[in-house]
């Protein structure tokens, strides 16, 4: 088969509708596989070069890699090859292509990174500094307390319905990646807060058409943005003088490491945080030196 010269939109399109249907990615990572291949098509524009997705050969993705690594991190340049890889596998899994362009071309070795976490008196401090005279304090509140009280990752808090809240029974069902339904079980200090939004704040708001069973809202009675929860954690870490760099996903990391530092199964947690692998969920061993030791103490027989 032949894609032509200006068939790299079709390529990318196909491949996107390939990610959704067939491997369930969610919205977000099929969105950073486009944007990947985009900008080696920005590349090829740039420089003139007229190849289509089916003929590109090793050496112009290396001058790419070469010219785009200027501008990402390690970390950065490693999912853009471990996407590219993808998306040329496709090729060759519907027969444009017999061979991959990156097969020979490797990732930058990577340590493994651990996440910032916040310390149980960070996180009360970084509460502590919302405003609830503000007209948005008791939502912001219960936005906070949802990501750290349960774990969630910042997609899943803003998918989050009305019809998903089952408090009688302790559990919040969860919308997470590859569009994967989970029960995360809920705590009562947490469920307090969604309640007090829920019942003296939400209720005052009239949802937009399409988001009468969402959880958050804005102003304008719509579903929140990632970007603004990212926007309301950076605000409020500034408000109480944190200096860490912190996102959304700190609480998710603190979340773990809290349940981990006290005792939690690690596969219990796998199952919370809904990792599919346990590998995922390890990164949460790097406890300080004090807690291994006490476990040590506590739990060995020759202790």
């Amino acid at each position: 088969m032949y894609f032509g010269v200006m068939k790299w939109e079709q390529a990318i399109q196909d491949f996107t509708y390939y990610l959704k249907i067939e491997r369930g990615l969610a919205d977000n990572t099929i969105q950073n596989y486009r944007l990947d291949i985009l900008k080696l098509t920005n590349y090829l524009s740039e420089f003139e070069l007229n190849i289509s997705p089916v003929y590109i050969a090793e050496d112009d993705i290396q001058g790419f890699i070469y010219n785009i690594s200027k501008l990402l991190n390690e970390r950065s340049q490693a999912r853009l090859i471990s996407g590219l890889k993808s998306f040329f596998d496709f090729l060759i899994f519907e027969g444009y292509r017999k061979t991959n362009p990156l097969e020979l071309i490797e990732s930058p070795r990577l340590g493994r990174k651990l996440p910032d976490t916040l310390s149980i008196s960070e996180i009360d401090q970084l509460i502590g500094a919302i405003d609830l005279s503000h007209s948005q304090g008791q939502r912001n509140k219960a936005i906070i307390e949802t990501l750290y009280g349960c774990g969630l990752r910042v997609s899943e808090l803003t998918n989050l319905k009305l019809s998903h809240l089952h408090f009688e029974e302790g559990f919040i069902k969860v919308l997470g990646k590859g569009n994967k339904e989970r029960l995360v079980p809920i705590n009562s200090y947490t469920q307090k807060f969604i309640e007090l939004y829920k019942d003296e704040v939400r209720i005052h708001q009239e949802p937009k058409p399409g988001f009468t069973d969402v959880l958050f809202l804005n102003r304008r009675g719509a579903q929140l943005t990632r970007a603004m929860i990212f926007t309301i954690v950076k605000q409020l870490a500034k408000e109480a003088h944190i200096q860490k760099n912190i996102s959304p996903h700190t609480f998710r990391h603190s979340f773990a490491t809290h349940l981990l530092e006290n005792g939690a199964n690690l596969r219990v947690i796998q199952q919370m945080l809904g990792h599919e692998s346990i590998t995922t969920t390890e990164i949460y061993m790097h406890l300080d030196k004090t807690h291994l030791r006490s476990v040590l103490e506590q739990f060995h027989p020759r202790a």
